[in-house]
């Protein structure tokens, strides 16, 4: 997919786990990597597991480590990029939308 670059996504607990509300998906990015920008029209919440890197949101380019938790609000750009180290952090999305199957880095 254009604009992805070393990342990694499976879903941790969805549909198939008989979760109706939300999916739970893990992202790795590797050193240098990033997500595409992008934006959704549903919130999600991201917990950084480990690593560093940056979030790009609403127009500012933020540092992130593990521990750090990011809201991205409906409808807003966004994108991460993972540091020296590579990224993994765990997302939570609604399952009303088609979230099964997302665009990698969403």
């Amino acid at each position: 997919m254009p604009g992805v670059q070393g990342v990694a996504m499976a879903v941790m607990v969805g549909r198939e786990d008989g979760a109706p509300n939300f999916a739970l998906r893990q992202f790795r990015v590797e050193s240098g990597g990033h997500t595409p920008r992008h934006s959704h029209d549903y919130e999600h919440e991201v917990f950084i597991v480990d690593g560093a890197g940056t979030v790009l949101l609403e127009g500012r380019e933020n540092p992130v480590r593990a521990g750090d938790v990011i809201y991205v609000p409906a409808d807003h750009e966004h994108q991460f990029r993972a540091g020296d180290r590579g990224l993994r952090f765990l997302c939570l999305v609604p399952m009303s939308r088609n979230c099964g199957d997302p665009t990698p880095g969403s």
